[in-house]
């Protein structure tokens, strides 16, 4: 099966967006939805240094990964076996979540970006590599009907309809994560307003162009937009 050429082209720019903008370094990989039994995801390789051109490879949703597929790529495999309606999926290792999530924390919905998590991402703690099937089928259940799972001192994985909104919610989950430690840092935890339920439903909007500017801001500079 071979995806569609414009398809490959976004999964590279979300890949190398994710990489160049500080949420992956060596480690991780994103993925994208083909159907109901097949996904891409992104070259084994660095994010940021996935050339223009690069072919990803086509995963079956049932089945063993392919040769030279990332073995936590399972996780992709279980998010979309799950739920039909993910159709994009980013395995990433943001700092400040790393940071946050070494003492079994995850951001507060402080912020409007906070907002799109509900009361927040789940929390998986463990740090050890998911590199196993019934292993990766316990994340994504830990992960429930969240759009994030914080990994303890692991990364993050990001479940999302399109790869702008995977990469745009990654991003908003790591600036929650550096406005959660500036809060902490300064001591300011019990003056610092949470969100209210009523409050992050009205925040977490996707009207407006909120996704697609994050997305252009996040790709400004990619070879293939060029």
């Amino acid at each position: 099966m071979k995806a569609a050429e414009s398809l490959e082209r976004e999964l590279r720019v979300a890949a190398r967006s994710l990489g160049r903008r500080g949420l992956a370094h060596a480690y991780g990989h994103c993925s994208v939805r083909l159907d109901e039994r097949h996904f891409l995801v992104c070259a084994p390789r660095p994010m940021a240094l996935i050339a223009p051109g690069e072919s990803g490879q086509v995963v079956r949703i049932d089945g063993p990964l392919p040769e030279g597929v990332l073995g936590e790529v399972r996780l992709h495999q279980q998010l979309y076996r799950r739920r039909p309606h993910v159709q994009a999926v980013a395995r990433t290792m943001p700092p400040s979540l790393m940071a946050l999530g070494t003492a079994r924390r995850i951001p507060k919905a402080r912020h409007g970006m906070g907002a799109y998590f509900g009361a927040g991402a789940a929390l998986w703690d463990d740090p050890q590599l998911v590199r196993d099937d019934a292993l990766a089928a316990e994340v994504i259940d830990a992960m429930g009907d969240l759009n994030a799972i914080v990994m303890r001192g692991n990364g993050v994985v990001v479940a999302a309809e399109s790869l702008p909104q995977v990469v745009s919610l990654t991003w908003f989950l790591e600036d929650a994560a550096r406005l959660e430690l500036a809060v902490l840092s300064a001591g300011l935890e019990p003056e610092s307003a949470v969100l209210a339920a009523s409050e992050r439903e009205r925040r977490a909007t996707a009207t407006g162009g909120i996704f697609e500017r994050m997305w252009e801001y996040l790709c400004a500079g990619d070879p293939e937009l060029q």
